[in-house]
């Protein structure tokens, strides 16, 4: 009666663009909300609590250590438990934005309530790919699963015009998170209406000898697996981490405190920073499906390559141009290119070795996550008391530099490597 009832109201849904929406939905939520907000929330938290530069610069820094934590909690993650994980981490990372309403709450608080998040939204980012990209067919993969990762730009957008519109209204963060936690909700509903159907039954005996295994020898199998991933490629590897390191590091620079420039810079612009930051959004969007269409032309690792030295050319643009000109521009070059370089770099890990794609993928995340942990440290070291960021974009802008010469090499490898990019 119960399971009757359950299923009147979650109905069961199988087709594959409104899994490809769900998906962009769970991605707007993990990512848009679960880490971006915070860029978009950013200058009016300093404000309310009174916070410096440093601090800021760490509380941005701790959700990326937890996104880091995230990749790696995803890469032991069963395939048959993959919708299990994604729902629970989707939940978390709900819950933990909703948490930020709470008044008084101490630093410390603040600082496991963003690790948390960061979790949240590394796992739930990298099996809702997984999940989503798994359940497409194969000749409708490549447009969906652009649907599916333009949920970050999504995301983007939805922080900064909820942003917006609460401080027009009067109200501060802790209301907007609040709202950006209620409006998420009905992602619950909507992963449970996309659970996978139960296969038949197999003999119970057979379930816990499997689970009885994968129990005490994951870390033989994670070694033995990492070692047949890397076996052959380990200079590619080696390169394309490396460079990835690179961008994770470019990007964040810019990306974790482009309102917070815009609010030093435009002074006469009220919301300045957050229609940069909207700016931003809606370039991510657009982004996927442009890249993509280039990338089946001249291949991802060409494509790779222009969208770092155009992020770099951004990076700069602030710099050069002290208005509104170099922020709103370096925010339509950071929007066109992170969500293109994660694209293609991931594209490239997986065909690297196709038959170890997760593990490559889980580890090019881990990657990237060092790089964004690492960029808000030296940025804020950098700007020091005066709070100018100009020094720390140079420095993303060189790293990424950095990164486009180490892709320059990783294309000059073997022959085999080269028919595959």
């Amino acid at each position: 009666m119960m399971t009757a009832f359950k299923s009147r109201m979650i109905p069961m849904i199988t087709n594959e663009a409104a899994i490809a929406c769900i998906g962009m939905y769970c991605m707007a939520v993990v990512m848009g909300y679960g880490r971006f907000l915070f860029t978009a929330t950013l200058p009016d938290i300093m404000v309310q609590l009174s916070l410096s530069t440093t601090i800021a610069g760490w509380l941005a820094s701790i959700n990326y250590i937890g996104y880091f934590i995230g990749a790696l909690i995803a890469m032991f993650v069963p395939q048959r438990s993959t919708w299990q994980a994604m729902t629970l981490w989707a939940i978390i990372s709900v819950v933990t934005t909703m948490l930020l309403v709470i008044p008084n709450m101490s630093l410390t608080l603040w600082y496991i309530i963003r690790l948390i998040a960061g979790i949240a939204s590394g796992v739930a980012m990298i099996l809702s790919s997984s999940f989503v990209i798994q359940t497409l067919s194969p000749e409708r993969r490549s447009v969906l699963s652009a649907v599916h990762y333009a949920g970050i730009g999504v995301g983007i957008s939805a922080s900064a015009i909820v942003t917006w519109w609460l401080l027009k209204l009067g109200y501060h963060f802790d209301v907007i998170w609040l709202v950006a936690g209620v409006t998420s909700l009905p992602l619950v509903w909507l992963l449970y209406a996309i659970k996978p159907r139960q296969v038949r039954a197999v003999d119970s005996q057979q379930i816990d000898a499997k689970q009885h295994v994968s129990v005490h020898q994951t870390y033989v199998n994670f070694k033995r697996s990492l070692y047949e991933a890397i076996s052959g490629h380990h200079k590619a590897l080696t390169l394309l981490f490396v460079s990835y390191v690179l961008a994770g590091f470019g990007y964040i620079s810019s990306a974790t405190f482009l309102p917070v420039m815009a609010a030093q810079r435009l002074t006469t612009q009220t919301y300045a920073g957050l229609m940069i930051w909207l700016v931003v959004g809606i370039f991510a969007m657009l982004s996927n499906p442009l890249w993509g269409a280039l990338a089946k032309r001249i291949g991802e690792i060409k494509t790779l390559m222009g969208l770092t030295v155009l992020q770099a050319f951004g990076m700069c643009l602030p710099i050069w141009f002290d208005g509104a000109f170099g922020l709103y521009g370096n925010a339509a070059i950071l929007g066109l290119t992170f969500v293109g370089m994660v694209s293609m770099t991931l594209t490239l890990f997986k065909n690297i070795n196709p038959a170890y794609s997760n593990l490559l993928i889980a580890l090019a995340t881990l990657a990237y996550a060092l790089g964004q942990f690492l960029g808000p440290l030296v940025t804020v070291a950098l700007a020091g008391r005066d709070g100018n960021f100009n020094a720390g974009l140079l420095v993303a802008a060189i790293g990424l530099m950095i990164g486009f010469v180490l892709l320059v090499w990783f294309r000059r490898q073997s022959p085999k490597t080269a028919k595959l990019v």
